[in-house]
């Protein structure tokens, strides 16, 4: 007997500012649909980029009835005009279409401040993604990345865990997930610590280090060891796109002090720290070239390349050719 997927939400509101967990909002939305409907397409616009008419050609119903995933980004930014043609649209929404709204929670002007209240009174799924700022919601992120993938975890570890690694959540679960891997589903505290002594550089985050440094030979044996080792190909692109998008945004932001830099970036300081040393080396021609790559590289691992491996190589191979020539 064959299941019937269930029908996705229809309306999305993806609320808060925590990177990670808006990208795996946005996923499981698109997963939803596509598992709905496996010909959805997933098209993601700024709403800065956005017009109404764009919006409204965008969730017209199709003669065909092509399932769709819509994601508009950044939505604290809206305008007036497009919060009204996007509540006209929320109130009879077109069948087979899955409209995710992303929104930080804040805004400067009224319409955008009271967007997520509308769309909730409107019926909106909300997932909400807060910063995880306070220590006990960072060990619970990193037990449930840990049971996430089928492993257990003692307090012990999660603590020895975070001291090495930091706060970043993305390094969190890259972490997490090869340490179950690499302890054999069991992580205490003498794993932690033989782990990052020992194969803390062969990571997404190690890999992605070496490619913004412009350091090919590196970049590439980490990757192959991060292969060998079974890190996700997902991980280790989240990775090198957070590096790249990380210093496209410490680098607009001008020079400064980075512990006043962290606040207005919505990252720690000593991530600012590194982002300026690591910008030293680039210029925007490359930066806007490898942020291409790391777009491309995003749809590649995640269904679009016949060859994920292959796909990651060429990428890694890009954004350090993209540093080279930004010198």
């Amino acid at each position: 007997m064959t299941t019937q997927a269930s029908t996705p939400s229809p309306l999305v509101l993806v609320l808060g500012e925590e990177e990670l967990l808006i990208e795996r909002a946005v996923r499981s939305a698109s997963d939803a649909a596509k598992a709905a409907d496996p010909t959805a397409d997933l098209t993601r616009i700024r709403v800065s980029d956005l017009t109404v008419p764009a919006l409204a050609e965008m969730v017209s119903p199709s003669l065909f009835a092509e399932g769709r995933v819509i994601v508009l980004e950044s939505a604290h930014d809206i305008s007036q005009e497009l919060a009204d043609g996007v509540m006209a649209y929320v109130k009879a929404p077109a069948d087979g279409i899955v409209l995710v709204v992303v929104h930080s929670g804040g805004g400067r002007s009224k319409a955008a401040k009271g967007l997520p209240a509308a769309l909730k009174k409107a019926g909106a799924e909300v997932v909400e993604c807060p910063k995880l700022t306070k220590p006990a919601e960072r060990e619970s992120f990193v037990r449930n990345e840990v049971r996430r993938v089928g492993g257990k975890i003692d307090g012990a570890a999660v603590l020895a865990l975070i001291d090495a690694v930091g706060s970043d959540l993305r390094e969190l679960s890259s972490a997490a997930t090869q340490l179950v891997a690499d302890a054999g589903g069991t992580v205490d505290e003498q794993a932690v610590r033989r782990y990052h002594r020992g194969r803390a550089d062969v990571n997404g985050f190690a890999v992605a280090e070496k490619a913004v440094a412009g350091d090919k030979a590196a970049a590439l044996e980490s990757l192959r060891w991060a292969m060998q080792l079974g890190v996700p190909h997902v991980l280790v692109a989240d990775a090198l796109a957070d590096a790249v998008r990380t210093i496209a945004r410490v680098s607009g932001a001008g020079r400064g002090n980075p512990n006043q830099m962290a606040g207005e970036l919505g990252m720690p300081p000593w991530k600012v720290r590194k982002a300026q040393g690591q910008a030293r080396g680039w210029g925007q021609g490359g930066l806007a070239t490898a942020m291409r790559v790391v777009a491309r590289l995003n749809a590649e691992v995640k269904g679009v390349a016949a060859n994920p491996e292959y796909a990651l190589e060429r990428a890694v191979l890009e954004v350090v050719a993209a540093h080279g020539a930004s010198r």
